[in-house]
């Protein structure tokens, strides 16, 4: 191994670029044998994991603390004075490594991916690419700092969320109406930015020599097994399969709750005559519960999250001044990831919670792969990630009772299931709209640089996607939510990675109801395997098809409304 690189954060966080480049240097010096080859790759490794460490940490805090300007201005440094220098020699150590011919045991996806990286990569994308992520930042700020004064008090928009769940209907809609307002203040500069990421996402693409800004983050984002027209089977398959179905729950959610129509601020309450559910009272108490959950799912799992609580790898309370939505993240060195989340009091939490600790327990598992070209979270394919996330919300099904430690009643816990079940096919919908919406814009470069035209577009599609919620009279509302859906701003065509993962995810669910221990099993090998193996290869590890078609979703769709109606007997 490199010798002399720290592995204590703040050493690392220190590190300037002058600290790095001797070490890019030997690696660009030394001869390529079949004799060293593993041991070049196991050093560059370990130089990538301190970059990859370095560049975490510091886009962590500048999430934790949107307002901080010294933080700002340590990461700006980061993506302005490092990372891109830093690229340049990666790109240096892969033209070396792909022109030696070696073929290195067991890297062959791999080196499939660095050939994609190698063949999108352009020098004068540098700059760009620095200046998209602080437009990204840019973005985390404008949404962090948008605050509601509700009842003499301010609340972020997270904050005010859960009285989304309220049986008071005007007190719903007015605190949506509210969060609203404040979003359409703030519409022209989020359209502001929006011509910028569009601009600087044109010309990365142009510089590439590629036809348009899809075709790089097909290469991007490693999409070697599928294609656009695949994407748009899957909208076609969920418009056919998932829409009716969404629009049956839906109904039986404006008789319940004896409405003419279903109005946006009714989207979340429960239809039945309980109150809210209210999983906990503070964010200790949601994390002991839910370590409790894990342990249950796979011992090893609870001692991974124990680790995570030792080693305050945390961050779940929600704040002004903190950046929206959750994550988990992985520190490059110490292989071990960090769950952000904002709490909102709601069994959202406990989902979300679920939902990052599978994020969570995958790095764990795939810490094993030597190579950090596979088991990066910037090498694992998204579309398995997330299966790794949502498969996990549905194994700990079983374990939210206080029987197990959980949070709930039996009748609590089915009215909890039950909703995450009607959530998977309600969600459907709207994940494919994002992706439907982003494929428009990259498609329509020109049409898509127009936020006016944007929005117009957002509110047809969603009514081809998500028209049984009625947003009569609510129109300007209805064409800007796309301004607080992160992924369509900072991570673009990130979004059917969570429409496939949730066919996945349901299919290992679907395993778990006939043999819930076989079935966390061939997960747990799934998730071991990092990047070494193609997507469909993952899937099938897990005991799921890699899908796009109507047939296969109508499966998946039957046994979700089938068991929704069991569910529905238990509640009641």
């Amino acid at each position: 191994m490199l010798k002399n690189l720290p592995s204590i954060p703040d050493a690392i966080l220190a590190m300037e670029w002058m600290d790095y480049e001797p070490y890019f240097k030997s690696l660009q010096s030394s001869q390529l044998t079949p004799e060293n080859i593993d041991k070049w790759l196991l050093d560059w490794s370990a130089l990538a994991d301190r970059l990859d460490e370095q560049y975490t940490r510091l886009f962590v805090a500048t999430t934790q603390f949107t307002n901080d300007e010294e933080i700002e201005k340590r990461f700006n440094h980061f993506v302005e004075s490092i990372q891109p220098q830093a690229r340049t020699e990666e790109q240096k150590l892969k033209e070396k490594l792909l022109a030696s011919g070696l073929q290195p045991e067991n890297f062959k996806m791999g080196l499939k991916k660095m050939r994609a990286e190698a063949g999108i990569f352009r020098e004068a994308n540098l700059e760009l690419l620095v200046e998209e992520q602080k437009l990204n930042a840019e973005y985390n700020k404008n949404l962090g700092s948008q605050t509601v004064l509700w009842e003499g008090e301010e609340r972020t928009a997270s904050q005010m969320y859960s009285l989304l769940f309220e049986k008071d209907r005007a007190v719903r809609e007015k605190s949506w109406k509210l969060t609203v307002e404040v979003r359409l203040k703030n519409r022209d500069a989020i359209n502001d930015l929006w011509k910028k990421f569009m601009a600087v996402r044109l010309k990365i693409a142009q510089n590439a020599g590629l036809p348009d800004y899809r075709s790089y983050v097909w290469a991007q984002k490693f999409r070697f097994d599928y294609s656009p027209e695949d994407c748009k089977t899957f909208h076609d398959a969920i418009e056919e399969v998932v829409v009716p179905a969404a629009k049956r729950i839906f109904e039986k959610r404006r008789q319940k709750l004896g409405l003419e129509s279903v109005r946006p601020w009714d989207q979340s309450v429960d239809t039945s005559d309980e109150s809210p559910l209210k999983p906990y009272q503070t964010v200790d108490e949601l994390i002991s519960k839910s370590k409790d959950i894990f342990t249950k799912v796979d011992p090893q799992f609870g001692e991974d999250f124990q680790t995570m609580m030792d080693d305050n790898l945390l961050d779940l309370d929600s704040r002004k001044n903190k950046a929206p939505g959750g994550y988990n993240l992985i520190y490059g060195v110490s292989k071990k990831p960090f769950i952000f989340m904002n709490n909102t009091g709601t069994h959202d939490d406990v989902t979300t919670l679920l939902h990052e600790g599978g994020h969570a327990f995958h790095a764990f598992e795939s810490g094993v792969v030597p190579y950090f070209h596979e088991r990066s979270e910037n090498y694992v394919p998204s579309e398995f990630a997330e299966v790794a996330s949502m498969a996990m919300e549905l194994l700990a099904a079983p374990y939210l009772t206080k029987e197990h430690g959980g949070f709930y009643t039996e009748g609590e816990s089915a009215r909890a299931r039950l909703d995450h079940l009607e959530g998977i096919i309600t969600m459907l919908p709207y994940l494919i709209l994002v992706d439907a919406f982003q494929h428009w814009i990259y498609e329509n470069p020109q049409e898509g640089s127009d936020p006016i035209m944007c929005e117009n577009q957002w509110a047809e599609l969603w009514d081809r996607f998500m028209p049984y919620i009625d947003y009569s009279g609510l129109e300007d509302a209805k064409k800007t939510i796309w301004h607080r859906q992160l992924h369509i701003h900072t991570l673009p065509f990130y979004y059917i990675e969570y429409a496939l993962a949730e066919l996945g995810a349901v299919q290992v669910w679907a395993n778990a109801l006939k043999d819930q221990k076989q079935a966390v099993e061939n997960y747990r090998k799934a998730l071991a395997l990092g990047s070494t193996v193609s997507l469909p290869e993952l899937f099938e590890a897990a005991g799921a098809k890699f899908a796009f078609d109507a047939k296969t979703l109508k499966i998946y769709v039957d046994l979700l409304e089938e068991q929704i109606e069991k569910l529905e007997h238990v509640k009641s």
